[in-house]
């Protein structure tokens, strides 16, 4: 039987852990922090519980298969439901609506409210459906990094096509070319920050996202989505992965070319013959390898955004609020530029608000709500973030009383705030990044590190800061992937 050790148990490095063990290996976790899950945790605070991170489900099936894999014997479940509703926009100027799952009522209502011609966002789906079943089979898959990923099936399929893929043009002139409301436009632009990228420079394969969403489904776990994380973790100690928290990896041990053990909370571990991170790749290298060449060249590429959230427990309800909600920027354009070229928020920030307790009730008391507000964040430069962050919170609270003609402060009775260098921190994300290197180029899907390691033997790597990127869907592919390495060496 093989030992693989796993720094870390975000959901990459808890699917990969559940996967090998399946395959009969013998899978150790060290984990820094007291709980599965990295960013996909969860915060309470008082009588109020949050999800810490993602609070977006789409395709479940990735979940589900390990599940199917597993056999389950022990009958660890995970239990979602299909949402009928996506989300609710709202506008300054008083326009606001929700939309539907169906996608023909979707195109009614936009139609109807924003004057777009019938049919387009049939059309435009269609599209995005299109673009994912050619990029699914090649990118999200398939390792980007092996010759025979370039000669299969898919990618000749994919060579085929490339000239519809869009890859020469940005997100935002795609949708342009689609739609005539800069309100439609900008609701399908905010799909860049589904990877933390700028909808003006992102290429126009990102049109993919909304597939996900519309065509297959938004999902809510029905215990939240920490219970993504609950779910496999009870799976990977149910198949015998030992999981040990407070757990701290302080360095990789490489001898002869090869990954050979680690050294935990200052104690060297015994030989494992494979030791895969799922930590971000960047401080991989320059915190436990550091005497190791790095690939500098990816590893300085422009990251992604992070995020500004803050968890608030309020004391009313509201009835014009969902699961989803989002409360529009007055300039897109200029927000995303202060977000990539200015380090900084825009005082007029688009606001991303989630309630769980809208579908989980028990997350907040009677008669009350949990606020998870997210707004995109540039990556931590070292800005003055005491300062940005209240300068923003000010902003969000003077933009959501105009909006919903509330005097906010009298309802705010706590309050938690996770900004870029707390993320940074917690997750070990390189400048506290969300989703490792932006998508900023047409070639950052190649610019992200593969799934192993060429210089190194029986190093590996899962998790959204590498090959196919980041995200909940992302981060299960990415164990898929390196699995059928890791398989190799059984």
């Amino acid at each position: 039987m093989k030992d693989i050790a796993i720094i870390g148990s975000g959901v990459g490095g808890l699917a990969l852990s559940i996967r090998m063990a399946i395959k009969g290996a013998s899978v150790t976790v060290f984990e820094a922090n007291s709980y599965p899950g990295g960013k996909l945790s969860e915060i309470n605070i008082g009588n109020y519980r949050f999800d810490a991170g993602p609070s977006l489900f789409t395709l479940p099936y990735l979940v589900d298969e390990l599940f199917e894999l597993s056999d389950n014997e022990n009958l660890v479940t995970f239990e979602y439901e299909k949402l009928k509703e996506i989300c609710t926009y709202f506008w300054d100027d008083g326009i606001r609506f929700t939309v539907p799952s169906s996608v023909v009522d979707f195109d009614s209502l936009v139609h109807k409210e924003l004057g777009e011609n019938k049919g387009q966002i049939i059309k435009y789906l269609a599209d995005s459906s299109f673009k994912y079943k050619i990029l699914n089979g090649l990118f999200l898959e398939r390792s980007l990094h092996l010759f025979s990923t370039w000669f299969s099936k898919s990618a000749l399929s994919g060579y085929l096509n490339l000239p519809k893929m869009g890859i020469f043009s940005t997100l935002n002139e795609h949708n342009k070319r689609f739609f005539k409301n800069p309100k439609t436009i900008q609701m399908f632009n905010r799909y860049a920050t589904y990877n933390g990228s700028n909808a003006y420079k992102t290429p126009a394969t990102m049109g993919i996202i909304p597939h996900l969403e519309y065509n297959i489904g938004a999902f809510f776990p029905k215990d939240g989505m920490y219970g993504i994380t609950q779910s496999l973790y009870n799976l990977a100690i149910s198949k015998g992965v030992k999981i040990n928290f407070k757990s701290r990896v302080d360095e990789i041990v490489i001898g002869n070319g090869k990954a050979k053990s680690l050294v935990v909370n200052g104690q060297s571990t015994s030989n494992f013959d494979a030791i895969v991170s799922n930590m971000d790749v960047t401080p991989t290298y320059r915190n436990l390898m550091p005497k190791q060449k790095a690939p500098n060249k990816i590893l300085n590429q422009e990251k992604s955004g992070s995020g500004l959230i803050f968890y608030w427990g309020i004391k009313r309800q509201f009835s014009e609020l969902g699961l989803h909600n989002i409360f529009f920027s007055n300039n897109y354009e200029e927000e995303f530029k202060s977000q990539f070229q200015k380090n900084t928020i825009y005082d007029d920030p688009t606001i991303y608000l989630n309630v769980t307790s809208k579908h989980k009730t028990d997350d907040a008391p009677v008669g009350c709500e949990n606020w998870f507000i997210l707004i995109n964040a540039p990556a931590n430069k070292g800005q003055d973030w005491d300062l940005i962050i209240e300068k923003t919170r000010q902003n969000i609270i003077n933009k959501l009383n105009s909006v919903l003609k509330v005097n906010l402060i009298d309802f705010i009775e706590c309050e938690e705030i996770l900004d870029p260098r707390s993320i940074q921190i917690k997750t070990s994300s390189d400048q506290g990044a969300l989703y490792g290197n932006s998508s900023n180029n047409i070639f950052s899907a190649f610019l992200r590190h593969p799934n192993f390691s060429s210089s190194i033997e029986n190093l590996f790597f899962v998790g959204g800061s590498v090959h196919p990127g980041g995200g909940i869907p992302l981060a299960l592919s990415s164990a898929k992937i390196t699995s059928d390495f890791l398989a190799r060496l059984l």
